[in-house]
């Protein structure tokens, strides 16, 4: 059965709504007759994702909330649940999606650093921070979404920055989650979103990457069965390898192996042995 949110008139608020995940969510969202809110930043691409998806809801304009909106940012945070609950007095459903690429290696310039962890770490903390108290005070079942990375788990050298800020929201919503659950009365549940290699932003699609919608449907389906790791495939990558992956990296650890042994020489014959 699908989960309860997933129904007309509940309220969806998605961050980082104006293209690719968040935009294909918001897309199904309002299609279900759910109240969507799209929050990125200001400029053409949020004012062409809220004419695509008011054309998409049932109630056209007045369904959507579309507000500009830098969730690195926690006064913009605060003012945009603010919004939301006076435009629609409730949220049923928050998925903390917003990213940056920005960043680099260790001694990338701080600043970039700092742009990299505001973005896709602290709109995931501001934004639990401000929803969840009012989640929990509407008694109803609701969800937390937070969109992390396979970079976040298996750290591949390129992008440092962008990694360790995955990493630490995958951390993150796995203490939300044990937070809430053992908050009596809660009915808000967090899960962390892991999508493959994914199309977005208006790159061209490549074979072996999957569309935003097809991310959104596995996530879907994963939490209609109550998943709280949606670590989605994609057609390059099964969920079988991603499970070795993801052992690999974690045996660096319990095996005293060199970190990120998985791209290390001495070790490429022993990962491939164990990739199979």
């Amino acid at each position: 059965m699908p989960h309860p949110v997933f129904s007309p008139g509940h309220v969806a608020v998605i961050t980082g709504a104006a293209s690719g995940i968040g935009l294909a969510a918001a897309r199904h969202f309002a299609g279900l007759g759910m109240k969507t809110v799209l929050a990125d930043l200001p400029g053409p691409a949020l004012e062409a994702a809220g004419a695509e998806v008011a054309a998409i809801a049932p109630g056209g304009r007045a369904d959507l909330l579309v507000m500009d909106c830098d969730v690195g940012k926690q006064d913009r945070i605060a003012a945009l649940c603010d919004a939301v609950y006076d435009r629609f007095g409730a949220c049923d459903l928050l998925m903390n999606n917003a990213v940056t690429r920005r960043g680099g290696g260790a001694f990338a310039p701080f600043d970039d650093w700092h742009d990299s962890f505001e973005v896709n770490l602290f709109s995931v903390v501001g934004g639990s921070q401000a929803f969840a108290p009012r989640m929990i005070a509407q008694d109803a079942p609701a969800l937390i979404v937070n969109t992390g990375s396979k970079q976040g788990m298996t750290n591949p050298p390129g992008n440092l920055a962008y990694n360790t800020a995955k990493a630490a929201v995958k951390h993150f919503t796995e203490g939300l989650q044990h937070e809430l659950r053992n908050t009596e009365g809660c009915r808000v549940s967090a899960h962390l979103l892991v999508p493959g290699w994914t199309t977005t932003q208006g790159r061209a699609q490549q074979p072996g990457a999957w569309l935003p919608e097809q991310v959104v449907d596995y996530m879907l389906a994963a939490l209609d069965r109550g998943d709280f790791y949606i670590v989605c495939p994609d057609d390059d990558v099964t969920p079988a390898m991603d499970r070795k992956r993801i052992l690999w990296a974690a045996g660096d650890i319990t095996e005293n192996r060199a970190p990120l042994s998985r791209w290390h020489p001495d070790y490429a014959d022993a990962f491939e042995k164990f990739e199979g």
